[in-house]
């Protein structure tokens, strides 16, 4: 028997729970359904819909920028962590527990409005995004490199030792590769909480979806019909995301045979 998805479960019960609430109402009060206002069928509808669905670009783009920002610094942070020097080791123990106590709205928060006064330097809303999306995820990042690290063989690293490679060399040869295709799954899951964590920059205006959707509900006054095709965008966007990064697994695994 196949194992029913996640994704597919979680949207039949979101579509169970409207046909429920839109069935309902017997005994109490009949919420007055509004469709028409994210209706394709009529001009008001595709305008709001155009509305909403441009904030997909913003959402991936900050999201993917960020991400890629995050895994170089995750990666950097991690290798201090295996320096034989104590200062370094203490560097990484620091940073990790440091960006990983921070909530990332209060980071969001502080990039954007106390970072400036701090530096003395005005950041835009769609950088200061990224600094605060990639702080707080690369200390998650550095704990998924280090234990990729860790997974590899200390026998291949002793191995590249006694053909000459240098402790860099080892490590970017030989640990390095394997360590990367092994924390694969835990770096697309990663990103996929990128993109989630993305609709906290609504907070400082990034025209992301949450962003879009929150205005149009202050003008529409339609809460539930505008974020419930929100849910819809994220849910249809959270799917795709996790194909691709499936689709890269299977493609790495089979180059790895």
């Amino acid at each position: 028997m196949t194992p029913r998805r996640p994704g597919a479960a979680l949207l039949a019960l979101a579509l169970a729970a409207l046909l429920l609430a839109a069935c309902g109402g017997a005994g109490g009060q009949t919420y007055s359904w509004g469709w028409y206002v994210i209706s394709p069928f009529t001009p008001q509808g595709r305008t709001n819909l155009g509305f909403l669905v441009e904030g997909f670009g913003a959402t991936i783009a900050i999201s993917l920028i960020a991400i890629v920002c995050s895994v170089v610094l995750g990666a950097a942070v991690s290798l201090a962590a295996f320096a034989p020097g104590r200062a370094l080791r203490a560097f990484n123990r620091g940073y990790v527990e440091l960006f990983r106590a921070v909530p990332i709205l209060v980071m969001v928060l502080w990039v954007y409005y106390g970072l400036p006064a701090l530096l003395g330097v005005q950041f835009g809303i769609f950088v200061s995004g990224i600094i605060a999306l990639a702080l707080s995820d690369s200390a998650f990042e550095a704990e998924v490199f280090r234990a990729g690290i860790q997974s590899v063989e200390k026998g291949q690293v002793e191995a590249a030792k006694s053909v000459g490679l240098s402790r860099w060399q080892a490590m970017r040869f030989v640990v390095l590769p394997q360590a990367i295709r092994r924390v694969l799954p835990a770096l697309g899951n990663q990103f996929v909480y990128m993109l989630k964590m993305s609709s906290l920059l609504s907070v400082i205006g990034f025209q992301e979806l949450t962003r879009r959707a929150n205005e149009l509900t202050v003008t529409e006054y339609r809460p539930l019909e505008i974020y419930t095709f929100l849910v819809a965008e994220y849910l249809a966007l959270i799917l795709v995301a996790s194909w691709l990064v499936r689709r890269l697994e299977t493609s790495l695994g089979q180059t790895h045979r």
